[in-house]
Order: structure tokens, then sequence, then C-alpha cells
């Protein structure tokens, strides 16, 4: 199973989230990994992840969410960290408002990639990963060296 630090990377990390609502943050993690990632259709990419959305809220509580899709036309299981540092209403369980996003795109043809994606993300996250090392993060990098354990 990959580690989380084997799914993203610096460039795909995003510190600075603008949007004040859940389909803006969708939209505005969509435009990012368009223009970082190999994904070639930023609203494609937006209504795959706001459908998902809709079958129930990613947010898995803490301050924390995993919004996720397939896609076709991806060589490999994409993972964008970002922060929304004022929160956002994400329909979380406990009320709180998300201000961590791991957003997990995958190939349409790798569903088992895909399951190991969102566990590792939800293990990091449960085992005492340093979600407030990460909400705190200025930049792509120090965001990164927190995921890798690093001190910053």
């Amino acid at each position: 199973m990959p580690s989380l630090e084997a799914l993203t990377t610096p460039g795909l990390i995003f510190p600075d989230l603008e949007a004040s609502d859940a389909a803006g943050v969708l939209r505005e993690l969509a435009a990012r990994l368009a223009e970082r990632g190999p994904v070639r259709d930023p609203e494609g990419l937006y209504q795959r992840l706001w459908e998902r959305e809709q079958l129930g809220s990613t947010a898995i509580g803490n301050g924390v969410a995993i919004p996720h899709c397939k896609l076709d036309h991806l060589e490999r299981v994409l993972v964008a960290v970002a922060v929304a540092p004022g929160g956002v209403d994400f329909g979380a369980g406990d009320g709180k408002p998300v201000r961590l996003f791991f957003a997990v795109v995958s190939p349409s043809r790798a569903p088992a990639e895909h399951l190991q994606s969102l566990a590792a993300i939800s293990r990091w996250v449960k085992s005492g990963g340093d979600v407030e090392g990460l909400i705190a993060g200025h930049d792509p990098e120090a965001i990164y060296r927190t995921i890798r354990g690093e001190a910053s």
C-alpha cells in the first residue's frame, strides 16, 4: 500500500485555497490540478468530484476531507493536498469546517489503487499524522516535509 508521501508531490500541494464553499473548493482543486497535472478537462474533473460529493460528504472529521473520483486518460493516481485557511462547510459529520483537503483522482481502470490511496490517507490522518502542521504550512515544500515527517 502506498504511503502518503509517495502519492503527492510539492507541485500538487496548494496551501492557499480561496474558495468559501464546497463547490468552490472542488472547482478550484480541479482548475489547479489541470494547471499542474495531466488532467485535461478541469470542468469534467469538477463535475466528477461534485457528483461524488452529492452521494455523501467526503469530510472525515477533525477538519479533513478526501474528495475523490476516477477519470479516464490518467496514467496514475494523483493526490493534491490543499488548505483552506478559513475553513469551509463541507457537511462534516462532526460539524467542523474543513481546512485540509486530500483530493484523490485515479485512473478509471485502477479501482484497487484508488481504494489503496484513500486508505493510505485515512491511515495517515487517523494514526497521528500532523494535520495541524499541514494546515499551518505556508508553502508546498514545508507541507511536503510535514507529510514526510520531517521537522520544518
